[in-house]
């Protein structure tokens, strides 16, 4: 029982696989530019239009920016973890595959279900934000969505309610994200080298969003908002009851695991590594290179946001609460209103981006998991055209719309924090096992001084997920305890390494 449950998948068999033809190959049409525009398409979103206002109003206020270089500090250990494994597995799959190689199949499902807070409840909160841009948009011509129907119904509109005479409007569900789920798994079931070129046109268009934000904003940064830096330690309740720790050290590890949301696109670079050209020589240049970019453009943005408006401005839902980078400038930046309103279209389309790449990495890592048997075959059936998994596409665009429709954001993205941070930790595990267990493997990428490197990166992730507080703990655990039933249920059964006749 034990070894099967711990026995791992050689990497002649990984490499094998990934080199298979026919009716279940992936396209190799992704290079080095390619996976880094990937990955800064999925870093560089809602975790840093909408994830950091959530964190200088909930948790940290300006001290932000420590906050931030906590979590780049953390995605840099694991980012190194990472570029070394895609170099020596180039395979799809991310950490799931990873684990596999390393750790066994239990901690390989374990992963790879994992994964799916990352990347399905990920698209999900990107989702809601990009609904909250939308209408915004919607109110340039002066059109607006009801309240209700892009918000959850765990949600109550501002200014109704218990003690102002107005009765409580509740969400509905939300419209708008659904939607652009809908498009955009359209648009990936139509091939990866198309939605790249689109993803790529994109990136250009953020990169110069947050270049602009930041350029123009440095002129309107009140020194007050950024006194104290470090706010004093209290707590915060927020408006779904939950209390966080505020202000001090505690404030910032929470911060940091908030943040953090806007940091896992480098990790999406290695679930495309079987779509590739040369993996072992573009997978660490798309991962790093991604991750540097935005690290120096993350600090920057955020001591200029965190400057323009006082931490109240992004506690309020009415002010600044939602679409708040838009909201920030036109109520700080007088005479910016065109740069408002162009940073909320294009923050848009950024938005569609991160979303792509999302749904993207979710497929590729079922993907994988079908393959191996531990996941039902149609997540790994390949449509006889476009040669992309349809299938799962539109299966994960049921489970993402539904969590889109009716949570509110600062759940489902604290959610896929928590689960992005334990991935992490296994990955930094599995490179120092790897070391020790097959040195004799071929690495286009080598880690320097990998105990300390992997034992910091694990201390970082740890921290942070500390720091997210006690109701992310239980969320994560209750996720995979569920994921343990399906596998017990399904998994172990069919898996194809513990059933080599099937």
């Amino acid at each position: 029982m034990a070894g099967e449950l711990t026995r791992t998948k050689s990497i002649d068999r990984l490499l094998s696989d990934a080199s298979a033809t026919g009716e279940h190959a992936l396209k190799r049409t992704l290079g080095a530019w390619s996976l880094i525009a990937l990955g800064i398409g999925a870093i560089i979103g809602a975790g840093l239009f909408v994830r950091t206002a959530a964190a200088i109003a909930e948790r940290s206020g300006p001290s932000v920016t420590l906050a931030f270089l906590v979590a780049g500090l953390g995605c840099a250990l694991a980012g190194l973890c990472y570029a070394e494994f895609a170099s020596m597995i180039p395979i799809a799959g991310s950490a799931y595959t990873y684990s596999y190689a390393t750790m066994g199949e239990l901690m390989a499902w374990i992963i790879g279900w994992d994964l799916v807070l990352e990347y399905a409840v990920g698209a999900a909160t990107v989702a809601i934000a990009w609904s909250q841009y939308f209408n915004r948009v919607l109110g340039f011509f002066g059109w607006e969505i009801p309240w209700e129907w892009y918000h959850s119904p765990f949600q109550v509109m501002p200014g109704t309610g218990e003690g102002t005479g107005v009765d409580a409007v509740n969400g509905i569900m939300n419209l708008p994200a659904v939607g652009i789920l809908l498009l955009l798994t359209m648009l990936l079931i139509r091939g990866t080298q198309q939605s790249a070129l689109v993803n790529s046109l994109i990136v250009i268009l953020k990169v110069s969003i947050v270049l602009m934000v930041i350029a123009l904003g440095w002129g309107f940064i009140d020194p007050a908002n950024h006194t104290p830096f470090i706010p004093e330690p209290s707590t915060f309740t927020n408006q779904q009851g939950i209390t966080h720790a505020y202000g001090g050290i505690m404030g910032i590890l929470g911060a940091a695991g908030v943040v953090f949301f806007a940091y896992i696109g480098f990790d999406a670079v290695s679930t495309a590594a079987q779509e590739a050209k040369n993996p072992k020589k573009d997978m660490p240049i798309g991962i790093l290179g991604s991750l540097v970019i935005c690290t120096v453009l993350y600090i920057l943005f955020a001591y200029v946001l965190s400057g323009l408006g006082p931490v109240s401005f992004f506690r309020d839902p009415a002010l600044g609460g939602e679409a708040s980078v838009s909201a920030a400038i036109t109520t700080f930046m007088p005479g910016y209103d065109w740069l408002s309103k162009f940073v909320t279209v294009a923050i848009l389309a950024g938005f569609s981006s991160v979303i792509l790449v999302m749904l993207l990495g979710q497929s590729r890592v079922f993907f994988s998991m079908s393959r191996d048997g531990l996941v039902p075959p149609v997540f790994s059936d390949v449509h006889p055209k476009f040669r992309t998994p349809h299938k799962s596409n539109w299966l994960f665009f049921v489970f993402t719309a539904i969590f889109a429709a009716f949570f509110p954001d600062n759940i489902v993205g604290e959610m896929t924090s928590i689960g992005t941070l334990f991935a992490f930790i296994l990955v930094c595990a599995g490179v120092w096992i790897m070391r020790v267990r097959r040195p004799d493997v071929p690495r286009g990428f080598t880690v320097p001084a990998v105990p300390v490197v992997a034992t910091l990166g694990i201390v970082v992730c740890l921290a942070m997920i500390y720091g997210l507080g006690p109701a992310n703990w239980l969320r994560l655990i209750v996720w995979l305890a569920i994921g343990m039933v399906f596998y017990f249920a399904y998994g172990k059964s069919h898996s194809k390494l513990n059933n080599p006749q099937s």
